[in-house]
């Protein structure tokens, strides 16, 4: 099965994939595609793999190790309060880690609810002229934890 997942991979491995923030030893960090939580950002296996299940041992701790180094990335580029990290894999059936900085200025009703409660079709959609530069300091952030 050929998913969002997939595609995603073979774009970055291509270098067409506009959303690359840098490759990591799992596999490749990206923006989110949206960006209601400035910085949302996620990381994909290569090779892409159903679970996080399918990986071996010593490739689950790859895995999770480059996740939190993303976490620490984001909030030293951001200034979040958090990081929120998810693996779900219901929609796109490839392991896929959601990385969602979470901010005090964030909505009252929203602020501690799952990302989920905010309307992911209104949000606006990764810019190379808004969030170029927080990408940068993203990737900056991150090889240097490498």
């Amino acid at each position: 099965m050929q998913t969002l997942i997939h595609q995603r991979v073979s774009a970055a491995r291509d270098g067409s994939n506009p959303y690359v923030i840098s490759q990591v030893a799992s596999g490749w960090v990206v923006m989110g595609d949206v960006q209601f939580l400035e910085g949302y950002s996620l990381l994909l296996p290569d090779p892409v793999v159903p679970s996080l299940n399918d990986l071996s041992h010593d490739a689950r701790g790859t895995f999770l190790q480059d996740m939190a180094l993303l976490g620490d990335a984001i909030l030293e580029a951001t200034g979040a309060q958090r990081i929120n990290y998810e693996l779900l894999g219901n929609s796109e059936p490839a392991l896929h880690a959601h990385v969602f900085p979470r901010y005090d200025s964030e909505p009252d009703n929203l602020r501690t609810m799952p990302v989920w409660f905010y309307d992911w079709a209104a949000a606006p959609r990764f810019s190379e002229a808004q969030q170029g530069p927080l990408r940068d300091r993203i990737r900056a952030a991150l090889q240097a934890r490498l």
